[in-house]
């Protein structure tokens, strides 16, 4: 059983939370909503801007295809931690867009060679949507560049408590609305408000 807090906005707390989090992390779990109902989980490389999400799939990915006919996806960012109360993580609903700005496009690949600087060495195979996926400034025509707008966050902070989560509205790349905080109470925290 949780119980649900109501709040004061924590912005500053969480802002640098949610940046920590993006900017430490490499790959996200993004899932879509399959034509046949079945939600769809898939590990993807990701860089962001800010609270913007960004990541190259191929155009004849089944991700691709469940995003052009329901942009909808959920998304997990975290690692496994060694002690419990070190957990912290994201896990967010959102609406994902293909880039169709060149400018966009070519930023987000410098940004990709910052984040990931090894696959500047990578070998280029013109032609495999695979190894475009990965080149330095991959093909457009193989490739789409989505970008991620977060609506609602959950951010996963277990150093406030066991279990602990806060959840908020995103909104115009800022957080709008934070909704509360939540516990546990099978953590010993019953009654207690963590926010």
């Amino acid at each position: 059983m949780m119980r649900f807090f109501r709040g004061p906005p924590m912005k500053t707390r969480l802002k640098t939370l949610i940046l920590r989090v993006l900017d430490g992390h490499r790959v996200m779990t993004i899932a879509t909503n399959r034509p046949d109902g079945w939600p769809q989980a898939t590990i993807v490389g990701y860089v962001n801007d800010g609270f913007l999400l960004y990541s190259f799939v191929a155009r004849n990915s089944q991700k691709y295809a469940n995003i052009v006919r329901d942009p909808r996806v959920s998304i997990a960012i975290g690692s496994d931690a060694p002690q419990p109360l070190d957990i912290q993580g994201l896990s967010l609903a959102g609406k994902a867009d293909v880039v169709t700005d060149q400018g966009e496009f070519d930023y987000v690949s410098k940004l990709r060679l910052r984040r990931y600087p090894e696959y500047a060495s990578l070998p280029n195979v013109p032609g495999e949507a695979p190894s475009q996926r990965i080149a330095p400034r991959p093909d457009a025509a193989g490739v789409v560049l989505l970008r991620i707008a977060s609506e609602i966050i959950s951010v996963l902070d277990y150093s406030m408590g066991f279990g602990h989560s806060d959840l908020i509205t995103f909104s115009d790349r800022d957080l709008d609305l934070h909704l509360g905080s939540r516990s546990h109470l099978w953590a010993g925290n019953e009654g207690r408000q963590l926010t």
